[in-house]
């Protein structure tokens, strides 16, 4: 029988992941014992190894308990996130696109000042939309966020706005 600090530490999660599980009707522990403390036994260790494996595939939590419970929609279920994650792709092979075609302009005195409405005409061109370029702005601000300053300062923003497009894709 494990804790709910033990269960959580054993899969790397957080406690409150476990509780949020537990509020989903995802995980149940086995019994509390006299100080209130959740234990939860081997069906539930094996319960949240596939609940673990199952987030690690992107699948949606609100999709999981049919998952596990077997009622025959998880070839379904599973298609569906096979076509959310080629989507995905897609729109992070647009952005690849994007930037190449950024990369690619001429290096003349117009083009070497690049505003934000062009850079903005640029993702548009190359097919990002308005949630495609927000996923953008998140994704580099996440893995860099200097660069992410030095780029947008590059575009000739006002500092003011800078602040709140950083904030924006910390969302």
């Amino acid at each position: 029988m494990l804790t709910i600090s033990l269960l959580a530490k054993k899969f790397n999660l957080s406690r409150t992941t476990i509780l949020y599980y537990e509020r989903e009707g995802l995980l149940h522990p086995l019994k509390r014992d006299l100080n209130g403390y959740r234990l939860y036994g081997d069906k539930a260790l094996f319960r949240l190894s596939q609940i673990v494996s199952y987030r690690a595939l992107g699948v949606p939590v609100s999709e999981i308990a049919l998952l596990l419970d077997g009622k025959g929609e998880q070839k379904r279920i599973l298609q569906d996130q096979l076509q959310r994650l080629q989507a995905e792709i897609e729109r992070l092979h647009q952005q690849q696109m994007a930037i190449l075609k950024f990369m690619k302009q001429p290096d003349t005195e117009e083009n070497s000042m690049v505003t934000k409405e062009r850079w903005t005409e640029i993702m548009r061109a190359a097919g990002l939309s308005d949630d495609d370029m927000h996923n953008w702005h998140i994704q580099f601000e996440t893995l860099e966020p200097e660069a992410h300053q030095e780029f947008l300062e590059s575009l000739q923003i006002d500092a003011d706005e800078i602040d709140r497009i950083r904030a924006w894709s910390r969302c």
